[in-house]
């Protein structure tokens, strides 16, 4: 129609209309007086279609009465919806109800189609977000409360504007509802908490002060560290001081082996040297009578019966047991009889020592010594001898003759030490030449060339 108001229009003045009336029934229930309106519960209006501006003050009232008799007819409409939903079966038909009222003009149906499906959607979307909070106040304890308002079939008069009062009631219901929840989940946390799910409950607490726990926490564990680091090295200290490696912290495994070690090494050659002092004085100390035998002892035994019954006793100097190279039997053999104990070693049924693992010299500055380790694959046994010869001229028989493993190791010796070998086939010098001046593993050794 011609001089039609845009939608937006139409809106406010159907919003100010509407408070204007709710204005009014609320003016009348505080004199006593009901409006008959008030007996069927409002609904959502039906926009109608604006009359012209140019229309006279009878015509305003014949609009609003028509506007108020539509309300009244989607009110009853909306009743018998709402019956029929709870099981209440009414004879009234509902084509009745949802029929425009009689002189509304029908020029404006289109506007009012439209402006109604709007706020139907309005309508779905309201009541869709209260049943999103609904469904969210039910997951935190208080579902049963938050519940029944949220229901009612008042919640589209949220979305119209007219309804003032209305929603002013609905709005403090909300609110009541709301605080209901709260309290409801403050007492369900309460609970938890007195039940023994504090730490679920105090997790925002938690987070909030997390760095400052953390850093205490660290605090305590570097206090905590730093004692125990003292306390054990206090340990050590005193076990040490003490001598005894039963003190030593038991997670301490490296020191105290080491440490048993050095003790085991200090006791071997407390009874070697007992042992070497017994042979000679024919007494016994009190170290060697500590001393826990060794399990080659048999065999050294052994060695020096077979020895002095086939070559007499006057052949060795002495024997032991060497603690610090793997308890091997150990013969001290007098120079001039070295060369006949080599070949008796070898030679003999008994012993059979049928390979040179190793030949080396040693200067001690007051002399010199060969030490010869040989091993019986026959017998499956070792032993080592070794002869002192004079330093200013070291001079000895070669064993190449009867081991001929003992070639090059008797040619490093006369190489780095100058002990001559008689009886070697090609005693020669194999690292250094013929021409170096010195032997540098003696302990007098001064380089010839200093550049060097």
């Amino acid at each position: 129609m011609s001089g039609e108001k845009d939608l937006e229009q139409l809106k406010r003045e159907a919003v100010a209309k509407a408070k204007a009336e709710a204005a009014a029934k609320r003016a009348a229930r505080e004199a006593g007086q009901k409006p008959a309106e008030s007996a069927a519960p409002k609904q959502e209006e039906t926009p109608v279609e604006a009359t012209p501006a140019a229309g006279s003050g009878a015509g305003d009232a014949d609009d609003l009465a028509k506007k108020k008799a539509a309300a009244a007819a989607k009110a009853k409409a909306a009743a018998l919806a709402k019956n029929k939903r709870e099981g209440i079966a009414d004879e009234e038909p509902a084509a009745e109800a949802a029929a425009p009222a009689p002189g509304v003009p029908e020029a404006g149906a289109g506007d009012a189609d439209d402006l109604a499906k709007k706020k139907a959607a309005a309508v779905a979307k309201a009541k869709a977000a209260a049943a999103a909070k609904r469904k969210a106040m039910e997951l935190a304890g208080g579902a049963d409360q938050a519940s029944e308002p949220a229901a009612t079939p008042e919640a589209p008069e949220a979305a119209d504007a007219g309804a003032g009062g209305d929603a002013d009631d609905l709005a403090k219901k909300k609110a009541a509802a709301v605080a209901k929840a709260k309290a409801a989940a403050a007492a369900k946390r309460k609970a938890m908490e007195l039940a023994g799910g504090a730490d679920q409950a105090a997790e925002p607490a938690a987070e909030a002060g997390g760095d400052d726990a953390k850093a205490k926490a660290a605090a305590a564990a570097k206090a905590k560290a730093a004692a125990a680091a003292k306390a054990k090295a206090a340990a050590a200290a005193k076990a040490k001081r003490e001598g005894g490696a039963e003190d030593v912290p038991a997670g301490d495994d490296e020191k105290a082996k080491a440490i048993a070690a050095a003790k085991a090494k200090a006791a071997a050659v407390a009874a070697a040297k007992a042992k070497a002092a017994a042979a000679k004085g024919g007494a016994a100390g009190a170290g060697a009578a500590e001393a826990k035998p060794s399990p080659n002892q048999p065999y050294l035994d052994k060695y020096v019966k077979v020895i002095e019954e086939n070559m007499g006793s006057e052949v060795l100097e002495d024997f032991y047991i060497n603690k610090l190279s793997k308890d091997v039997p150990t013969l001290v053999v007098k120079r001039e009889a070295y060369f006949k104990l080599a070949q008796f070693l070898k030679y003999n049924e008994l012993l059979g020592f049928d390979y040179l693992s190793e030949l080396h010299g040693t200067d001690f500055e007051t002399h010199m010594e060969i030490y010869v380790h040989l091993y019986s694959y026959k017998n499956r046994q070792s032993v080592a001898f070794k002869v002192k010869i004079d330093r200013n001229e070291p001079i000895i028989e070669s064993l190449q003759p009867v081991w001929a493993g003992a070639d090059w190791p008797e040619c490093e010796a006369y190489d780095l030490l100058g002990i001559k070998f008689t009886g070697h086939p090609n005693l020669h010098r194999i690292m250094l030449g013929e021409e170096w001046v010195g032997y540098p593993l003696r302990k007098d050794y001064e380089p010839y060339d200093v550049e060097v």
